[in-house]
């Protein structure tokens, strides 16, 4: 039986025009359209959110948290992505931000700076003592952690296995308010303000870790409105410029940010699915092989291209830059602090990478080697265009289609079209039968 896999995007069948344009934006082939309605096959999805950006109909929604769910918990501390900061007018301080999502209804905040800072850090000794297939590959995104798993299972060993700054963020924030408020860590509710609907699945999931220590997430643009209203209520003066973050936890929001500390000679940065797909495909052929480290990200320019966030990447992209350059360039933790922590296991993820595996076309080996031979006849008899009028992205998927008895042959218009050939061709046979037993008769 096919693994079940949880997902953070709903296709809602009635909003549908059937218009393919999800289908054709998406990266791993999840996306059918059949009856004029756009479907997503689970196993293949990523949750990337690519079909989101092209819906026009809103007809593929995320699915988040709300603030009114938030109230199973006693203590709430938001964690927000730097992307949120980027957001508003770079004039605005992260101290205000903060200050506002307080008011917003969270019991308190966590800054993101001090746990990308140890992450950072923690990269360096791990490379320090690596000794494995190169390059290497973020894993912090986690539609890129999918993808390989999905597309590249091959090189699931080569991504990074480091904790993620917002997992580390979420342990340091629940273990500083059990110790402030006496409440169990399962009592404190952290929540991640996100700019993307993979990092929600990350936590239903948690790749590569035993459990997540965030408990849930919002989305920037359901936030966006609320916290606007709050920020518009802070005064500078009250909030002031000391508020955490760091120019080096900023640059996480935007490419080329993290691999800032690692030689550059050695790494890549590399974002956009279309672009991350490129490097990968080579990554597979084994030709980058002379690179520590590749920095991937899922969205154009980084979690600032996000689909859940509201600004214009390339304009966030400036405004993070520009804020960094207000913020303190220091790292928010001290380097020896980082290497004790190290050592106690406390950056180093607990469970491998594992690859995710998709729908078999049969349970049965014989009757799946009868079925793929089934499929490659089929896919030679198809012209090979990938027009996508069939409802499948390429002609090869439209042959598993076929075969999976989820189409039919004549859903393609080649097919139909040669079909309706080959019957007028017998009909005019039976014509010209016809006129020449008439002959013979007469």
């Amino acid at each position: 039986m096919a693994a079940q896999y949880h997902h953070s995007l709903r296709f809602t069948p009635d909003r549908c025009d059937g218009c393919m344009s999800c289908m054709r934006a998406c990266p791993t082939a999840a996306v059918r359209v059949r009856n004029e309605r756009a479907l997503k096959l689970e196993d293949r999805c990523i949750d990337c959110g690519e079909c989101i950006k092209v819906c026009h109909e809103n007809a593929i929604v995320p699915l988040t948290d709300q603030m009114a769910d938030l109230s199973k918990f006693e203590c709430t501390v938001a964690i927000p992505s730097p992307a949120l900061y980027a957001q508003f007018n770079e004039e605005l301080s992260p101290a205000a931000i903060l200050l506002a999502l307080k008011r917003c209804g969270f019991d308190d905040v966590e800054r993101l700076s001090p746990a990308c800072d140890e992450v950072s850090m923690a990269t360096e000794i791990f490379l320090s003592g690596y000794r494995g297939q190169y390059p290497l590959i973020s894993a912090f995104c986690p539609t890129i952690v999918r993808l390989v798993q999905v597309k590249y299972p091959d090189l699931v060993n080569q991504l990074l296995p480091i904790l993620s700054p917002r997992e580390i963020s979420a342990r340091n924030a629940k273990e500083r308010k059990s110790m402030e408020t006496g409440l169990p860590p399962d009592r404190i509710g952290a929540v991640y303000i996100t700019p993307c609907p993979a990092k929600i699945v990350a936590i239903l999931e948690h790749p590569g870790m035993s459990r997540s220590y965030l408990d849930t997430a919002v989305s920037i643009n359901d936030l966006f409105q609320t916290l606007a209203g709050a920020v518009s209520s802070v005064r500078e003066p009250e909030a002031g410029m000391q508020c955490g973050e760091t120019a080096s936890g900023m640059s996480w929001a935007f490419l080329g940010g993290f691999p800032g500390s690692l030689p550059a000679e050695n790494t890549l940065s590399v974002a956009g699915l279309r672009n991350v797909i490129r490097i990968l495909d080579d990554v597979e052929k084994g030709r980058l092989q002379r690179y520590s480290f590749i920095e991937c990200h899922a969205c154009p320019e980084g979690c600032v291209g996000g689909c859940l966030t509201v600004e214009n990447p390339y304009v966030a992209r400036a405004k993070a830059i520009k804020l960094g350059q207000k913020l303190p360039a220091g790292p928010a933790v001290a380097r020896q602090e980082v290497e004790r922590r190290y050592r106690e296991g406390r950056y180093v993820m607990d469970e491998p990478h594992a690859s995710r595996p998709l729908r078999p076309l049969d349970e049965d080996i014989s009757r799946a080697i009868i079925k793929m031979r089934e499929r490659d006849r089929i896919l030679s008899g198809l012209p090979g265009i990938s027009c996508g009028a069939c409802g499948a992205p390429s002609c090869r998927a439209f042959a598993e289609d076929v075969v999976l008895g989820e189409a039919k042959q004549g859903s393609c218009m080649f097919f139909l079209q040669r079909e309706l050939a080959e019957r007028i061709e017998d009909l005019a046979r039976l014509v010209r039968l016809q006129k020449s037993l008439n002959g013979v008769r007469q």
